[in-house]
C-alpha cells in the first residue's frame, strides 16, 4: 500500500506549541484522577487497621504483573451529583480491561475507600456500560465487591434503571460469560443481588456481609434482633445459606481463590485460534500525535499526519478521495489486523456521506473493522448544500454505520458536532468503544455557534411583537 509521506515539521515552533498545549490537557485530567486516588489513600490507616487491602491494591493484585491493562471510564460522574471537588470521579468503582490467569477479563471493584463504593447516578450508567462491554467482546467478569448499594440521595433515579444490572447479569451468564465476584465487605439490599447474581461468589470470613435487610432495618421492620454474622456473615452463607461457593481468609486469599477459578474456566480454549501477525510500526514516532493536533482548533490540518502514526509501515489506501477530500476513507492495518479508517479533513458533504456509507458497506462485506477518528463541525449547510441531498447523503451514512455489524471504534481527536458525531459513529450509534483526546468537544454546535444562532431567534421573537 501507499506510505503517507509527513509534512509535520516535529522541530518548528508550532509544532511545540501544539505538543505543549496536548501535554497541559493530558496533565490537567492526569490531575482529576490522582485526586481520586490520594482521596482512597487517605483511608489507608483505616483499612489496614481492619485487615484489608485498599481498592486499588485489590485490582493491582488480581491482574497478572506486567500485563496490559486499559483503564476504563475514571472520569465518570466528575463533579456531578455529591462531587463537589473532583475527588469522587470514577462513578464509585474502578474498571478495565486486563489479564487474569492469562484470560483477558473484565475488572471492576468497588472503589469503597470513596463514600463506601455507594453508587451514583454516573456510577449506574457506568456498570451498564461495563456489561455491554463485556457481552459485546466476551470477556469474562471479574468484581470486587464492598458496596453501601445506591447513594439514597438519588435512589429515585437509580431505582428502576438498577434493575437492568440485574438481568445483564443473568443474561450474561446465559450467554456462557463467566462472572466471578470477591466480596470484601458490605453488599447490603439491591447490592446483595450482584454477587448472588454472579456464577460464582467467594466471600471473606469475617469481613464480607451479604443481607437483604440490615440489623437495623431488621429490628424496625419486624422486631427480630440479629448480629451481622448471623444474617448475613461469611459463614452462614456458605455453610447455611448456600449464597458463597468459598469462603477466603482475607482480601489477599479472596483475589488469590478469583485467579484461581479464572485458571480453571477453559475459555481462552473458546475463542477463535488466531495466527501470530508479523506486523512493521508506524515510520513516524507515535509521540509525535502530541503536536500534530493544532492547539487552535479553528486551523485545519490534514488527519493523514494522525493516521501515519497508527498506520503498520505509516501505509495508508486512500478511498476515493479524488470526488471528495473533506471525509477521508481508507484502508490500514494495525499490528496486521486489516482495517477501515474514515476521519474528517473538514465538515461532511453530500458526496462526502455517500462515499462514506459506501466505504462502511465495503468493510462491513469484508469484515473489516471500522475505526472512526472524529474532527468534525457536523454536516455542511446552506442552500448548495441542501440541494446537493445533504439529508438524504447524510441520512445514508448514519443507515450504513448503524446497520454495520463489524467491530466500531471512535477515538475523538478533535471536534465531533451535530449530527456529524451521529454520522461518525457516536454513543448514539453504539461503537464497541470511545476514547477521548483531552482536547476533543462533543456538542450539538461550538459555543459561538449556539450563541450567535440564540441571538437571532430573540432578535426575531422581538421584532415579531414589535419591539426593536
Amino acid at each position: 500500500m501507499p506510505v503517507i509521506e509527513t509534512s509535520l515539521d516535529v522541530h518548528s515552533d508550532e509544532f511545540q506549541q501544539n505538543r505543549d498545549a496536548m501535554l497541559k490537557a493530558v496533565d490537567e485530567f492526569r490531575a482529576v484522577e490522582k485526586k481520586v486516588v490520594d482521596k482512597a489513600e487517605s483511608q489507608r490507616p483505616k483499612f489496614e487497621k481492619r485487615g484489608q487491602l485498599l481498592p486499588l491494591e485489590r485490582v493491582t493484585r488480581l491482574l497478572d504483573p506486567g500485563s496490559p491493562y486499559l483503564s476504563l471510564m475514571n472520569l465518570a460522574g466528575y463533579m456531578m451529583h455529591d462531587d463537589k471537588d473532583g475527588t469522587e470521579a470514577g462513578g464509585g468503582s474502578i474498571a478495565g480491561i486486563g489479564y487474569v490467569s492469562g484470560v483477558r477479563c473484565l475488572v471492576a471493584a468497588s472503589n469503597s475507600a470513596i463514600k463506601g463504593g455507594t453508587i451514583s447516578p454516573a456510577g449506574l450508567h457506568k456498570s451498564l456500560r461495563l456489561q455491554a462491554i463485556a457481552r459485546e467482546n466476551k470477556l469474562p467478569i471479574v468484581s470486587l465487591s464492598e458496596s453501601g448499594g445506591a447513594n439514597l440521595n438519588y435512589a429515585a433515579e437509580i431505582f428502576v434503571e438498577g434493575a437492568r444490572t440485574f438481568a445483564n447479569q443473568a443474561r450474561l451468564s446465559a450467554q456462557g460469560i463467566p462472572q466471578i465476584t470477591v466480596v470484601h465487605g458490605n453488599a447490603t439490599a439491591g447490592g446483595a443481588y450482584q454477587p448472588g447474581l454472579s456464577d460464582y461468589c467467594i466471600m471473606v470470613r469475617n469481613r464480607a456481609k451479604m443481607f437483604l435487610a440490615g440489623p437495623p432495618l431488621l429490628k424496625a421492620a419486624t422486631g427480630e434482633i440479629a448480629t451481622d454474622e448471623e444474617l448475613g456473615g461469611a459463614e452462614m452463607h456458605a455453610t447455611v445459606a448456600g449464597t458463597a461457593e468459598y469462603i477466603a481468609e482475607n482480601d489477599a486469599d479472596g483475589i488469590r481463590m478469583a485467579r484461581e477459578l479464572v485458571a480453571n474456566i477453559p475459555w481462552n480454549e473458546r475463542l477463535p485460534h488466531r495466527e501470530e501477525m508479523l506486523w512493521q510500526s508506524p515510520r513516524y514516532d507515535e509521540n509525535e500525535l502530541l503536536g500534530v493536533v493544532p492547539a487552535d482548533t479553528k486551523k485545519p490540518y490534514d488527519v493523514r499526519e494522525v493516521i501515519a502514526r497508527i498506520a503498520d509501515n505509516s501505509e495508508f489506501l486512500d478511498f476515493k478521495n479524488d470526488w471528495d477530500a473533506a471525509t477521508v476513507c481508507g484502508w490500514v492495518k494495525v499490528e496486521g489486523k486489516a482495517v477501515g479508517i474514515i476521519s474528517n479533513n473538514g465538515p461532511i458533504t453530500a458526496r462526502g456521506a455517500a462515499k462514506a456509507a459506501q466505504f462502511i458497506q465495503l468493510c462491513d462485506q469484508s469484515n473489516r473493522p471500522l475505526l472512526f477518528l472524529h474532527n468534525t463541525t457536523g454536516f455542511l449547510v446552506g442552500t448548495d448544500a441542501e440541494q446537493n441531498g445533504i439529508i438524504k447523503h447524510g441520512s445514508k451514512m448514519i443507515q450504513a454505520v448503524a446497520n454495520a455489524r463489524v467491530p466500531k471504534i471512535s477515538i475523538l481527536i478533535g471536534g465531533s458536532y451535530g449530527a456529524g458525531n451521529y454520522a461518525m459513529c457516536g454513543r448514539g450509534l453504539d461503537p464497541r468503544f470511545i476514547f477521548a483526546w483531552p482536547n476533543s468537544r462533543v456538542a450539538v454546535m461550538g459555543g459561538q455557534q449556539a450563541g450567535m444562532v440564540l441571538r437571532i431567534v430573540a432578535d426575531a421573537k422581538q421584532r415579531s411583537m414589535g419591539i426593536e
